[in-house]
């Protein structure tokens, strides 16, 4: 499988932010024009664009879906999304929507049926399962429930469900103070579809490293 980087968008009150260690407490970037930003991205050669609706992750109610709509238009590159998806119907509207690939969290740990229904309907190369990590275990719910399955365990079950996790981990994302490359590793080991690393990627020598 190859490998590339993916830029994020991380919306919240319709802005693009930063949270450390996923805390709403904690925001230290905010910027007024996500769409600007997310062409900006395109425009410096990313293949992809990541997009998190952090109202809908930590909240479970999605508020940016307008931006999420003028962000798909406005790009020519694929959009992956997630954030407070947590019905059948919402996910399918938002593959509908043009969105290329959805996350899927929460509802994926708690209704694994959700899951099988979407692959039935659209595949599961637009599935993503995200598997984001405390202490080596999969946290849920905006990163507040501990569900203590291991993330690598967790990627086995999902293996048949989802092309692609994304593994984030959490104990050190938005710290720009490096990766912990074991446990990235060992949920790459574990499994057979992609994986997408995420927390903590601050440099070139992070990105070699994951490579």
């Amino acid at each position: 499988m190859s490998f590339f980087v993916i830029p994020a968008v991380d919306l919240k009150d319709g802005k693009c932010v930063r949270l450390v260690q996923g805390d709403p407490r904690h925001q230290t970037v905010e910027l007024d024009n996500p769409v600007s930003v997310a062409r900006g991205w395109q425009e410096m050669g990313a293949r992809r664009l990541h997009l998190i609706d952090l109202d809908g992750a930590l909240e479970g109610e999605r508020r940016n879906e307008k931006i999420v709509r003028e962000i798909v238009s406005a790009l020519d590159i694929p959009v992956q999304f997630g954030g407070g998806i947590r019905s059948f119907e919402d996910a399918c509207n938002l593959l509908d929507l043009g969105i290329e690939k959805i996350i899927l969290g929460t509802v994926a740990m708690e209704r694994p049926e959700l899951l099988k229904g979407l692959v039935e309907k659209y595949g599961r190369d637009r599935l993503i399962v995200a598997l984001d990590s405390k202490g080596g275990r999969v946290v849920t719910k905006g990163w507040v429930e501990e569900t203590g399955v291991r993330a690598s365990d967790a990627a086995k079950k999902f293996e048949e469900l989802a092309s692609e996790f994304l593994f984030t981990n959490v104990d050190v994302e938005g710290m720009t103070e490096g990766i912990d490359l074991d446990i990235v590793k060992e949920v790459v080991d574990s499994t057979k579809s992609g994986v997408i690393a995420s927390g903590g990627i601050t440099s070139i020598d992070d990105i070699q490293a994951v490579k």
